[in-house]
């Protein structure tokens, strides 16, 4: 029986009824699924139109205008006077934001044409480049006439990445005067925006304070950001101004700094590496706080270059310390004033005396005196403006090491004053307690004979000395100030009898007035006496050099301290020269500096001459090198990393306090008898020991 199966695969009989309802399903599916597409465009629709309704036309206006923040002008700086030591001035300048730039190579070469950028220049920008992040704006020139400005703003549209500005920049009339008071500012780091999400920081051409007091007071000198909106094209291009909001300029600070002292005793130190300090010692007012050689801040400002910071960093004079905050140097013999007062409050009578021949024996040791021929019989008054070291050697013995200790902190050294900076080196006033604390070791005969003529562990910084001296003028405890306006607090009495001091401030007039160690500190004004106290600190041992010439880094540190008039202080002053070969290197600096306080006509004429034979002012002789430099070098200067540029610019702050921060010699043994023994070759200099030899002599 055969089966078909073309009967089971017969096709369904279609009428035209069959037909007309698959239609009528097909278009109720198609129109349903037309008709939920509609609903849902009609929804969205409505939802942007709507609900999204101000985020979009937020949008669209922005791609009309362009909103961008204006920088505040940061407050000024002024002096006691009300002259500026940091100012603002009209700027044309141009940056560039590296991650907006497309073709960074060809985007600088053009600019570097536009702006007739030296190779100098370029290397410069390359390396600012190297180190930016992205988002922070690269200065590439500042400060630029009209004509270049326009040339790069006419050519905006095809240099994506540039912007110009018309603004102010940060300016320092001094320059390099007030580099190390005032300090620098410069662009944002990435770490400075973390910490503090401001806008403005990221702005082109917006700078933070960097150091000293620009860093310190720079919430109150930044200012609040204006703004500015603008209508554009599509291309970028300006058509109208629409709104503009002012900024508004930070706060002004003024200080107790004498603008014109301030200049005249950093130019007077000239090729010398020192610090001066000046004080009014009936305030405390500080008049003048100069470290030189110093850098010029308008440079750091626009961004140091690699030939600039080589001219710097081999410059053995550190021109990038502040000497008068961190540097710690041995006082030498202009602590014997402060001795003294010790001795007498001890219940030593000033008018017993000793014998000097040159030299005194203390335990099997021989101490000279700074005069080899020796003083003859010395009293308590010879002993200070003679600068006899055997009077102190054989009375510290009877007195003692802390009386002495004691004495010197009410005097203000090893003290930290409430000043606005950065950190202050405290230094170290010696006494028995500290040596047993700090290497657990007891106190000897020597130690003190070293200590009482500003030797051996001993160390100050300037500013201190002036304080020293400011309390000796004035017999109260005088505490330095750096900010105006302020109301004086009464300053306490140091507690010490009138007739001490009285005894003590002619002593020191006699240093100059009369027969005393520096009769050239005298003042040119017959009715104005300086009272005074030289001080000259060993650098090297004897076995290395004298002190007085060779190599500079053996010469003796010259000091000295003072103040003015002699019998109505007013003026207190502190000078110390690194390795200038001892105290006459610093007197004629203090001399000359009060000279110009009391008559500035004088002293300017002094400085002429002395100026003309120096080549010139701080600023003068620095473009000086920096011409040298760059004839020399070119733009073959090694490049330096930002993580030693940050070392060398604030590391000063946490290093640890140095025994000696210039020299890194020892102080020299004593001579020792003929029958003794020679003494152990001195310790290495990286590692201070617990016990550092004698002090074989002082100079006055």
């Amino acid at each position: 029986m055969k089966f078909s199966f073309r009967r089971l695969l017969r096709p369904p009989h279609i009428t035209t009824g069959t037909l007309r309802n698959s239609f009528d399903r097909r278009t109720v599916v198609i129109g349903g699924i037309q008709g939920g597409i509609g609903c849902l465009l009609a929804a969205r629709m409505t939802y942007l139109s709507v609900f999204q309704n101000e985020k979009y036309k937020l949008e669209a206006e922005s791609n009309r205008v362009n909103l961008s923040l204006i920088p505040p002008r940061r407050g000024w700086i002024l002096d006691r006077r009300g002259q500026p030591l940091a100012s603002n001035r009209a700027d044309f300048r141009v940056d560039v934001v590296p991650e907006r730039m497309q073709d960074a190579g060809r985007t600088i070469a053009e600019l570097g044409r536009l702006l007739s950028l030296t190779p100098i220049a370029m290397q410069d920008l390359q390396d600012k480049l190297d180190k930016a992040h992205g988002f922070a704006p690269v200065e590439v020139a500042s400060g630029l006439d009209w004509e270049r400005f326009a040339a790069v703003s006419v050519r905006l549209p095809d240099l994506p990445g540039v912007v110009t500005q018309r603004g102010y920049s940060r300016f320092y009339p001094g320059g390099p005067s007030v580099g190390h008071l005032i300090g620098y500012v410069g662009a944002a780091s990435a770490e400075e925006y973390e910490k503090d999400h401001d806008p403005v920081l990221i702005t082109p051409g917006y700078k933070v304070g960097k150091d000293a007091l620009e860093k310190m007071f720079e919430k109150d000198l930044r200012g609040t950001p204006g703004a500015r909106r603008v209508e554009v094209t599509a291309a970028g291009r300006i058509v109208r101004d629409l709104d503009t909001r002012e900024d508004v300029p930070g706060k002004t600070v003024k200080l107790t700094i004498d603008a014109g002292i301030q200049d005249y005793a950093a130019r007077r130190i000239g090729p010398e590496s020192a610090a001066v300090v000046v004080m009014d010692c009936q305030t405390g007012d500080i008049l003048a706080m100069c470290s030189m050689p110093s850098f010029d801040p308008n440079s750091f400002s626009d961004g140091i270059g690699r030939l600039e910071w080589k001219m710097l960093s081999d410059d053995d004079h550190v021109p990038l310390r502040n000497k008068v905050l961190r540097g710690l140097y041995p006082p030498g013999s202009t602590v014997k004033p402060m001795v003294a007062l010790s001795f007498m409050e001890a219940g030593l009578d000033p008018e017993e005396s000793v014998f000097c021949g040159g030299g005194l024996r203390v335990g099997n040791r021989v101490f000279h005196c700074w005069q080899r021929r020796g003083h003859g019989q010395v009293n308590m008054a010879k002993g200070i403006y003679q600068s006899c070291d055997v009077y102190f050697y054989h009375f510290a013995q009877r007195i003692g090491m802390d009386p002495i200790a004691a004495m010197a902190g009410r005097l203000g050294l090893g003290r930290e004053f409430p000043l606005p900076v950065a950190g202050q080196s405290y230094g170290t006033v010696p006494s028995p307690a500290w040596k047993l604390k700090k290497y657990d070791k007891e106190w000897q005969t020597y130690d003190t004979v070293n200590a009482t003529i500003g030797q051996g562990y001993f160390l100050v910084n300037p500013l201190q000395q002036a304080v020293q001296a400011s309390r000796i003028a004035s017999g109260r405890v005088i505490m330095p100030r750096l900010i105006h306006g302020r109301a004086h607090e009464p300053q306490a009495s140091l507690g010490i009898p009138q007739e001490h001091l009285a005894y003590i401030r002619q002593a020191m007039s006699d240093v100059a007035n009369g027969p005393g160690s520096a009769p050239h500190a005298r003042l040119p004004f017959p009715d104005i006496k300086v009272a005074g106290k030289t001080g000259t600190a060993q650098v090297v041992g004897l076995n290395i050099g004298n002190g007085k010439g060779g190599l500079w880094k053996h010469r003796d540190h010259g000091h000295f301290i003072c103040f003015a008039p002699a019998d109505n202080p007013r003026y207190a002053c502190s000078v110390v020269v690194e390795h200038g070969g001892g105290s006459g290197a610093a007197y004629p600096i203090a001399r000359d500096v009060l000279t110009y306080v009391f008559d500035k006509q004088k002293g300017l004429e002094v400085l002429a001459k002395l100026e003309a034979g120096w080549g010139g002012t701080p600023k003068e002789r620095l473009d000086a090198r920096y011409r040298s430099y760059a004839a020399q070098y070119g733009v073959g200067a090694p490049a330096v990393s930002p993580e030693e540029e940050s070392r060398k610019l604030q590391g000063s702050e946490a290093a640890p306090e140095p025994r000696q921060p210039i020299s890194a010699a020892q102080s020299p043994a004593p001579e020792p008898d003929a029958s003794e023994r020679p003494q152990p070759a001195p310790a290495p200099a990286s590692a201070a020991p617990p016990n550092p030899p004698a002090i074989g002599e002082t100079a006055q």
